[in-house]
């Protein structure tokens, strides 16, 4: 009796964290998409205006920090503003989000 409320209790505590961690898939699908598309390319009209990277390539160049960095901070080339900066998401959403990019590596 005592092993079962101890299963009991572990899985109820890890329910609990995971209830409160970061989705990545759907801060991307609700933030990313419309530039990256869904397989993170950068084949959707605004990626192709803005002339996106695909990120099934870059995300292994880049690295997680990286990823995470320009989430933050956002892109710039040169005066031009390439990607805003995501300054609303936490800490906790940028890393679940770059840790999701990660995922659209080839």
């Amino acid at each position: 009796m005592k092993r079962l409320c101890l299963i009991a209790a572990t899985t109820l505590i890890a329910m609990t964290l995971n209830a409160g961690a970061a989705d990545g898939s759907a801060i991307y699908t609700k933030e990313c998409t419309k530039c990256h598309g869904a397989d993170g390319k950068g084949d959707t009209p605004m990626g192709k205006k803005l002339k996106c990277k695909d990120l099934s390539v870059e995300a292994a160049k880049l690295g997680e920090a990286k990823i995470a960095t320009a989430i933050k901070e956002g892109l710039k080339e040169g005066d031009k503003v390439r990607m805003k900066a995501f300054k609303d998401l936490s800490d906790a959403d940028v890393q679940a989000l770059a840790k999701y990019v990660l995922t659209l590596k080839k």
